[in-house]
């Protein structure tokens, strides 16, 4: 045994030797065989390898890749290398019993690394020619892809070509069944006689018209019997005769017609349709044979160069013969010949507007850089002049201080205004209300005489050349004019009436004068109205005082101790004037107080002379005259026999007449040249019409009225420029409307609203603000407008009436008049003109008028409208389970009306009924709200046999029937009915309705 074991061991050492030899020659072979051969090779190795595979499984073995391989190459791999020798050894293995089976199973063998290598040598290439296999199959498809789309549209052309021959050939044959089918030779033939017809004509020959009878040449016919016989044997004869030769003829053309069948039929078994077609014409024409004029000798001197001009001239029958497709063709490309000549010529014409567009951009552009350099330019010069002037600026040349008298209505403000001026505007004034700001000048010498009691003790040297009051109005709807009027001020005078202390306006006035900074004295007004006060009229206040009782000195104290508190809450120190010390004066932060009395006088020297005392000791520097023209637009006004003209306060410079103004306006700036300057005589009003004095110019401080043209659109509050000698107008223009913004919103207008129309700027924009802001909901205004009412300002708000907004059909007129055709034309287009004098009057009327069409509405949809509520039948309160039910209840939630319609969307929405009355202790009532204890009565009257505890009981609340067109109402409506909480229950019920 054990030789025999060593046997096979040495047996099998040889067979390893022996297959690494082969893999080597197989490994040399490989490398230097074609690509080719290597893929024939795997071919082959494919199936012994699979079988040679399944064959060691069966039996246990395993054979490697390079044994596999070896194996297909026709060389063997077992391990006698095919030996006699080994066969035997191998025989004997198999008589041998024992042991067979361990015999049998050869040992595993490792893959070498040669047969790695050729195994993924032979894998690379096989994927290579996969590769290169299915990129020749892509091709191969796509190259067949493209030679159906090119073989379909062969065919295609191909069918639309036999198409049209087809019709050309069923026309032809329609021709010849009509007769009317000519060849082309025919045809020219036929076109040459025409034109000799009418080249004979044009001669003067005479031409037959053609359709006559051929005369008769011969003997005379006879009246004998027997010529008679022979004229009808003859006859008889030539009928005959005429008959088999019209019988011969047939049969002659339907074997001709046979013959040319045949040949056709020949001619497209060849493929030659073309051809075919071609011969079929030129057998025709040879068969024609019917030249009528072949033989014509119609010949003489007048015919013979017209013959040689016919037979030069070619009749051009292409319309025929040539190609449809071909035509088409031709057709297509003239067409796009054609287009591209137009397009040239369009991208011509365009390149040439393109080059004079870039030239005239270029040229603005220029021009634009030439103003945009001059105006700054123009600017810099302006900068310059106007530092120099203020450089030039000295204390001993003081202009007039601006002052202005601000604070709530009625408080006395004009009234003292009267007094210091000893005039009674404030009477004038519609309500005793001032509506504009008015500005008043008081000289030097007025100055002087009105505090020169006080000035005996106070020893004060005035020096000011005069002083500009500016009277704001103090209604609550003129914000923007008590605004307007204290960006001017250098001072300010805020009257406070004593009896009542600080109001809502006076407050606000407060806020606006501590905003910009401005000084400001307050004046304690109506003391006169004090218990038992004695009058000591245009007496210094502290003389007064002197002569007044204990009791109306301490009331005075206590009313002036009470305005001290609540100027102190609103964060302002003050004290009366004359008790102040010099560390007061010296701060800034303590107001003095004065008493006055604008109906008696005392007092008014003191605030007077306060005034110019503050204005030469704390105002000086600001009060320096300055050669800059410093200019502001009070108001707009149109003024009988002078037309729009424009208020403006002169605070420094000059204003002189001839001088080229501009302003600002919405559409953008105006110039104009100043045409007048007017002002009042001193100490009277610009608002109060009087005799204006004239003036060739005008230095500031000064309220002047300036009249010019194109004026009706300036805006109120804007600066005044002049157009200088060194100045551009472009600089002056962009200075000017620099300020436009906040304006621009002041007087935007909606698509629809209502019309406003006032007498002034300032008045218009209070409208406005009222309007839009202190009214809920606002007012929206749709067109402004200053000056009297016409009849096309009626035309333009009665627009509104088409656009479905009738309320918006209406003019707020304030202190303006209405022509009386603007007036008849309004009742026409059912217009409404609300006017008054005074300004909350104006808005009381159109509120009134507000509510009573809101009103209206909600009566036209109050049997639309249904107000949410959840009640709860209380079972002890049923006083009538039928109809008309009658119950106590209580509502949950919501708000119970008369007419509500009630359901029970437990049971499946049930209709329980209308609301009828609502009684609560004893009281019918038209609603009830949340946490009421009510008796209700319902009727249903399309099913009046519900009752209660049959179809519904105490069980089940009942709800408020809602749906879309209800809750639409609601919104329309009654908004302002409903709180926030009813609102949640409208949702809760849309959810419980199903309501989208």
């Amino acid at each position: 045994m054990g030789k025999k074991k060593g046997g096979k061991k040495q047996q099998q050492a040889a067979a390893a030797d022996d297959d690494w030899d082969i893999l080597n020659e197989a490994a040399a072979a490989n490398t230097e065989a074609t690509v080719d051969d290597v893929v024939k090779k795997e071919e082959e190795v494919v199936a012994p390898t699979a079988a040679a595979a399944e064959n060691n499984a069966s039996s246990g073995g395993s054979m490697d890749a390079a044994a596999a391989f070896l194996a297909a190459q026709g060389i063997a791999t077992d391990g006698g290398g095919g030996e006699k020798k080994d066969n035997k050894k191998k025989k004997k293995k198999k008589k041998g019993g024992g042991g067979g089976d361990k015999a049998d199973k050869p040992a595993d063998e490792k893959i070498s690394a040669k047969g790695k290598l050729i195994a993924e040598r032979m894998r690379l290439q096989r994927e290579a020619e996969e590769k290169r296999l299915a990129e020749e199959e892509a091709e191969r498809k796509r190259i067949e892809e493209i030679e159906r789309k090119e073989k379909e549209e062969a065919d295609r052309i191909q069918a639309e070509k036999d198409r049209k021959k087809q019709k050309q050939k069923e026309k032809i044959e329609r021709q010849k069944k009509e007769g009317t089918y000519m060849t082309k030779k025919q045809k020219q033939q036929a076109a040459l006689a025409q034109q000799r017809l009418e080249a004979m004509k044009a001669a003067g020959m005479d031409v037959p018209s053609g359709g006559g009878k051929k005369p008769a040449y011969g003997k005379k016919k006879g009246s004998s019997v027997e010529d008679k016989e022979d004229e009808a044997e003859e006859a008889r004869k030539k009928a005959q005769a005429e008959a088999k030769k019209r019988a011969e003829e047939e049969a002659k053309k339907l074997a001709e017609e046979k013959r040319l069948e045949e040949e056709r039929l020949a001619e497209e078994a060849r493929k030659k349709a073309e051809e075919e077609d071609d011969a079929k014409d030129d057998w025709e024409d040879s068969d024609s044979g019917d030249e009528w004029d072949a033989d014509s000798d119609a010949s003489g001197p007048k015919l013979d160069a017209l013959e040689k001009r016919l037979k030069q001239t070619s009749i051009d029958d292409s319309d025929d013969d040539e190609d449809l497709i071909e035509k088409e063709k031709r057709l297509e490309r003239e067409r796009l010949a054609e287009l591209g000549k137009v397009r040239a010529e369009r991208e011509r014409i365009e390149e040439e507007k393109m080059a004079e567009l870039r030239a005239r951009e270029e040229e603005e552009n220029r021009q634009l850089l030439l103003l945009t350099q001059k105006r700054e330019e123009g600017k810099k010069r302006r900068l310059e002049q106007e530092k120099t002037n203020l450089e030039a600026r000295t204390r001993d040349d003081l202009r007039c201080p601006i002052v202005v008298i601000m604070g709530h209505v009625d408080t006395g403000k004009t009234k003292l205004l009267d007094k210091i001026r000893k005039t009674n505007v404030q009477e004038g004034e519609a309500g005793g209300i001032t509506q504009q700001i008015g500005a008043t000048y008081f000289e030097k010498k007025t100055l002087l005489t009105q505090t020169e009691k006080l000035n005996e003790t106070e020893k004060f040297n005035l020096t000011l050349p005069g002083m500009l009051v500016i009277d704001t109005p103090g209604h609550e709807s003129f914000t923007n004019l008590r605004s307007r009027g204290s960006s001017l001020c250098d001072v300010a005078i805020l009257v406070v009436d004593l009896m009542h202390g600080l109001e809502q306006q006076t407050i606000e006035s407060l806020t606006m004068l501590r905003k910009r900074g401005t000084p400001f004295v307050v004046a304690l007004n109506k003391i006169d109205r004090c218990y038992d006060w004695k009058t000591c009229k245009d007496t210094p206040i502290r003389d007064a005082l002197k002569v007044q009782s204990e009791g109306t000195v301490q009331e005075f104290r206590s009313r002036a101790d009470s305005a001290k508190l609540q100027l102190q809450e609103q964060g302002v120190n003050s004290n009366i004037y004359w008790e102040m010390g010099d560390e007061d004066w010296t701060n800034s932060d303590f107001v003095p107080l004065v008493p006055t009395s604008a109906i008696t006088g005392e007092g008014v020297q003191d605030i007077l002379l306060l005034l110019c005392q503050i204005a030469q000791r704390k105002l000086w520097r600001q009060l320096m005259w300055c050669a800059n023209l410093q200019a502001t637009v009070l108001e707009v006004k149109a003024i009988d026999g002078l037309g729009m003209t424009v208020d403006v306060l002169v605070v420094n410079g000059y204003l002189r007449e001839g001088d080229k103004a501009v302003f600002c306006t919405l559409d953008g700036p105006v110039v104009t040249e100043i045409r007048g300057l007017l002002t009042p005589p001193p100490s009277r009003e610009m608002r109060v019409k009087s005799e204006y004095i004239h003036h060739k110019e005008i230095k500031g401080a000064l309220g002047v009225k300036l009249i010019g043209n194109g004026l009706e659109k300036v805006m109120a509050g804007t600066p005044v420029m002049v157009v200088g000698e060194y100045d551009e107008e472009e600089d002056i223009k962009e200075e000017v409307m620099s300020d436009l913004s906040r304006l621009q919103d002041k007087l935007s207008t909606d698509k629809k609203g209502v019309m406003v129309q006032a007498s002034t700027l300032g008045a218009l924009e209070a409208l406005l603000q009222f309007l839009r802001e202190e009214t809920k909901p606002p007012i929206p205004v749709s067109a402004i407008g200053i000056g009297t009412i016409h009849k096309r300002d009626v035309t333009k708000i009665s627009i509104m009436n088409e656009k479905g907004c009738p309320e918006y059909a209406t003019v707020l007129a304030f202190d303006v008049p209405v022509e009386r055709d603007a007036r008849e034309h309004a009742n026409d287009v059912n217009v409404r003109i609300f006017t008054a004098d005074i300004i909350y009057h104006l808005f009381d009327q159109f509120t009134r008028f507000m509510e009573q069409l809101t009103e209206k509405r909600r009566e036209d949809a109050a049997g639309i409208a249904v107000f949410p509520s959840i009640v709860k039948i209380l079972p002890q309160h049923v006083f009538n389970q039928k109809d008309p039910i009658i119950v106590g209840c209580e509502v949950v939630e919501g708000i119970l009306k008369v007419g509500t319609p009630l359901c029970v969307p437990a049971l499946g929405g049930l209709t329980v009924g209308v609301v009828t009355s609502i009684e609560c202790n004893g009281r019918e009532q038209e609603t009830a709200k949340k946490g009421s204890s009510i008796a209700i009565k319902i009727v249903n009257e399309s099913n009046p046999t519900i009752t209660y505890g049959r179809q519904f009981d105490a069980s089940h609340s009942l709800y408020s029937q809602l749906s879309r067109a209800s809750i639409d109402a609601l919104k329309l409506h009654f908004k302002d009915k409903l709180e926030n909480e009813d609102w949640r229950l409208v949702v809760k019920l849309k959810k419980v309705f199903g309501i989208i």
